[in-house]
C-alpha cells in the first residue's frame, strides 16, 4: 500500500474542520469549503462515487452553512442562530428526505458507476445530507446524524484501503460524542 498525500491532507483539514465544529466557530465553514473540493478527487480514486458526490454536496453546503450562520439572524434580537434542539416537527421531513436521498443514490450508484458498495456508500450519503442541513441550522441532533455516518464511513474507508481517512472518521465518532454533550449544554442556556 502506498502513502496518499491526498488522504493525508484533507486528514488534517478534517481534523482542523471537526476542531472548529465542536467549537461551534464560523471558520468551520471555510474548511468545509476546502476539504470536500479535495475529497472528490480522493473518493473517485478509490471508487467511492458517492462519497464523491456527497462531497460536491458538502462543498455547496458549506456555502449555504457559512451564508447562514454570518447573516441569518433571530427574528427577536437580530443576534446569531442559537445552538437549539431540532424541533419535533423537522423529524418527519428529515427522515423523509434521507429515505428518499438514500433511494436515489442507490439507484445512481447502482445504474451509472462500477460502486462496490452502494448500500453503505448511499446510506451515509443520504444521512449526510440531513447532517449538514442540520448543522447548518446548528441543531444538537447533527451529532447524533454524524456518529453513525462516522462509524459507518470508518468502516468503509478501511475497507477501501484509504487509512488516513479511516482514522479520522474514527476520531470524528469520539468527537461527535463530545460535541452532542457540549452542543446539548449550549442549548440548555438557550431560552426560546
Amino acid at each position: 500500500m502506498t502513502l496518499d498525500w491526498l488522504d493525508i491532507l484533507t486528514t488534517i483539514l478534517g481534523l482542523i474542520y471537526i476542531w472548529l465544529e465542536y467549537r461551534a466557530h464560523i471558520a468551520l465553514w471555510v474548511i468545509g469549503i476546502i476539504m470536500p473540493a479535495l475529497d472528490v478527487i480522493l473518493y473517485w480514486q478509490h471508487g467511492l462515487y458517492g462519497d464523491a458526490g456527497m462531497a460536491c454536496y458538502y462543498t455547496l453546503a458549506a456555502l449555504y452553512g457559512l451564508y447562514v450562520w454570518k447573516f441569518v439572524r433571530t427574528r427577536k434580537k437580530k443576534e446569531p442562530l442559537p445552538i437549539v434542539h431540532m424541533p419535533y416537527s423537522r423529524y418527519l421531513p428529515c427522515a423523509a428526505c434521507f429515505f428518499v436521498a438514500w433511494g436515489a443514490v442507490y439507484v445512481v450508484l447502482i445504474t451509472w458507476t462500477d460502486s462496490t458498495v452502494p448500500v453503505l456508500d448511499s446510506f451515509t450519503n443520504a444521512l449526510s445530507f440531513v447532517g449538514m442541513w442540520a448543522l447548518a441550522r446548528k441543531y444538537v441532533e447533527q451529532w447524533l446524524f454524524w456518529m453513525v455516518v462516522d462509524v459507518v464511513c470508518t468502516i468503509l474507508y478501511i475497507q477501501k484501503g484509504i487509512p488516513f481517512k479511516a482514522c479520522l472518521y474514527g476520531i470524528y465518532v469520539v468527537i461527535a460524542v463530545a460535541g452532542y454533550i457540549k452542543w446539548n449544554k449550549e442549548a440548555k442556556r438557550v431560552k426560546r
